[in-house]
């Protein structure tokens, strides 16, 4: 007569877990939606936290980057994000916009570093001019060989510019999460927007190299 097998309450909880939570896991976390996660975390908040780890890391690391521009202080960045999110309570509510407040939380951390280094810089200045750029042809000029180019040239531009710009182009946030993160109103976003669109225009105008590439 064979032994009865112990039982296993651990393994039996895992073996109910639904086939969308097992779907998902197992997938592409490119593919993964705020809806799909938020399902997870009803039934488990450590997987749930786990792709919401694996969705969003590289994106808010090379965001904290380009920022800081150091890399250990960019990991120091996210890994704190990922803590702020463990403890916000609304993190899985089902209104509640989890790429906007990862980005703004980013964002935040990053710019009360790059304040405490520059006490004594001084902010470049950049007047708009004439708009005449759409947002097709800014968005073919974040793309393809010219991009590391144009990613330079933001450098050259204020803060509000650049910052606005990385949101946009760079992390593809709608005008709503732009909006969210930086805590202004939606025409503030469209109106700083296109001013930092004209502005990095002129710039490009003004380096042949980026140009040419982009014609």
């Amino acid at each position: 007569m064979r032994d009865r097998e112990p039982s296993n309450p651990t393994g039996s909880r895992d073996a109910i877990m639904s086939a969308q939570l097992r779907l998902v896991v197992a997938d592409n976390p490119a593919s993964w939606t705020e809806e799909d996660i938020k399902a997870v975390s009803r039934e488990n908040l450590r997987v749930a936290m786990d792709m919401v780890t694996r969705k969003f890391r590289d994106r808010l690391f090379y965001h904290a980057m380009y920022i800081v521009k150091d890399h250990e202080e960019a990991y120091d960045v996210v890994q704190e994000v990922f803590i702020k999110a463990i403890r916000e309570r609304r993190f899985y509510d089902v209104d509640f916009r989890m790429k906007a407040w990862l980005f703004r939380v980013t964002s935040n951390l990053c710019f009360n570093i790059v304040r405490d280094r520059r006490r004594r810089g001084d902010i470049l200045d950049a007047a708009p001019k004439k708009e005449h750029t759409d947002a097709d042809q800014m968005d073919l000029v974040f793309q393809g060989e010219q991009r590391a180019e144009v990613l330079q040239a933001i450098e050259s531009m204020n803060d509000d510019h650049r910052e606005i710009l990385m949101l946009r182009y760079y992390d593809d946030l709608s005008y709503a999460e732009i909006a969210e993160v930086l805590d202004i109103k939606l025409g503030t976003v469209m109106s700083r927007l296109s001013r930092a669109r004209c502005r990095l225009q002129e710039v490009i105008d003004s380096a042949p190299t980026v140009v040419a590439r982009s014609s």
